[in-house]
């Protein structure tokens, strides 16, 4: 099996295979979901203090705080897919 690692902005690196979904934090059930992984100690924050536009939800059930656009965490990730494929 090939590990696949996506940038999430700022050199942090996630597993591509561990992915689930990418989604934008602005709705209400985001937020639930950040804060509930907050409580529980499973939020992973790799904004560096800058604006959260991504939250990346694993199967791990870990979620991941990213600086980058769902949009170009997705094109990441189907780059890597394209060129695996190849």
């Amino acid at each position: 099996m090939d590990i696949k690692l996506i940038n999430v902005g700022f050199g942090n690196i996630v597993s591509a295979n561990r992915i689930v979904a990418i989604v934008s934090p602005e709705s209400a059930p985001i937020k639930r979901i950040i804060q509930e992984a907050k409580e529980r100690g499973t939020l992973i924050d790799a904004t560096y203090g800058r604006r959260t536009r991504a939250v990346i939800i694993t199967d791990s059930d870990h979620i991941i705080l990213s600086a980058v656009q769902p949009e170009t965490v997705a094109n990441r990730v189907n780059a890597r897919d394209n060129s695996s494929s190849k």
